[in-house]
């Protein structure tokens, strides 16, 4: 369940000691972040490097399944996770102290809408960034991947 490659840190400091402590703790909950709202870890491949990458995302889960919303605070630009899930879709998440590999997959139309809409429920910022920036934010689902 681990991919495979050097695992690079993040050049964001704050995105780093996430990790260190999600990883300290062996739990994503441990992280007090953004007024509590939850969180998931995502483990990915560098698009260009491919090395090791982890991102501390909201935690956007209905009925078992989960979506990852690149939405970099409004940002103009993706996040470089979403190029990394673009290259390579193949993940590792981390909910808790439950791992799993998943495969993502960008969704579109009324699918993302909804998914969306649920990032919005838990986290309501997500709105405030969507109308922040000219790019509509993208969604990805992310299924488990049956051994």
């Amino acid at each position: 369940m681990a991919l495979s490659g050097e695992y690079k840190p993040s050049t964001w400091g704050w995105v780093n000691d996430h990790v260190e402590t999600i990883e300290a703790t062996g739990s994503t909950p441990s992280l007090d972040i953004l007024g509590g709202a939850p969180v998931i870890l995502l483990t990915t491949k560098g698009a260009q490097t491919g090395a090791v990458r982890k991102s501390p995302l909201m935690r956007v889960e209905h009925d078992g399944q989960y979506a990852a919303i690149a939405s970099k605070g409004g940002d103009p630009k993706h996040p470089s996770w979403y190029f990394n899930l673009k290259a390579h879709p193949e993940a590792v998440l981390q909910d808790g102290t439950e791992v799993s590999d998943v495969v993502a997959t960008e969704i579109e139309g009324d699918e993302r809408d909804v998914w969306f809409q649920r990032g919005v429920e838990v986290y309501p910022p997500y709105a405030e960034y969507q109308k922040k920036t000219d790019r509509l934010i993208p969604v990805f689902l992310l299924a488990k991947r049956s051994l």
